[in-house]
């Protein structure tokens, strides 16, 4: 009797041709979609959480207050340096930037600002308030960077009743 022997079929080569076509398609993309996912963080401050022991007698306090009728740019310690009111139903954040710049080119070092929110402030002001306290577009060797302002925000509640102060000379842009 014979036996049939079975050929031994070797087994086929693997092809991964395919999937490394996937893989050369699917990696850029998915790095790519990573760009767009990013969650942007802002760093806050509360007052008070810090020792009362920090602060040096001649610091300047700067707070903003943000409310229904307008902004106003303090001093905490000698007062209003600009009242903004409301104009056509919209907050002067143009006016805010301008004025911080000129604090800024006089005290060049501070980092630190209060702003000082009513509560019938909607997010997107208080978000757009915050920026504008952070930073400003500057045009640096032919291109748009970001200038540093206020960078350390520190969150405070307005009393409801709180009112825009009318100071002459408050559109002068003067003080501090």
């Amino acid at each position: 009797m014979r036996r049939r022997h079975r050929k031994f079929a070797s087994s086929p080569e693997l092809d991964i041709t395919p999937f490394m076509n996937l893989m050369i398609v699917l990696v850029p993309v998915l790095l790519l979609g990573m760009v767009f996912s990013q969650i942007r963080m802002i760093e806050l401050n509360f007052p008070g959480t810090g020792s009362a022991e920090d602060l040096t007698p001649k610091e300047l306090k700067l707070v903003v207050t943000l409310i229904p009728d307008g902004m106003e740019i303090a001093d905490s310690k000698h007062g209003v340096i600009r009242a903004l009111p409301v104009t056509d139903g919209e907050q002067d954040f143009v006016g805010l930037r301008q004025v911080l710049q000129q604090i800024k080119r006089r005290v060049p070092d501070k980092t630190d600002i209060v702003l000082e929110v009513g509560p019938d402030i909607d997010y997107q002001t208080l978000v757009t308030a915050m920026d504008t306290v952070r930073s400003y577009p500057a045009v640096v060797a032919a291109s748009v960077v970001e200038g540093e302002l206020f960078p350390d925000v520190a969150l405070m509640d307005a009393p409801e009743n709180r009112e825009l102060a009318s100071r002459e000379g408050s559109d002068s842009g003067e003080g501090a």
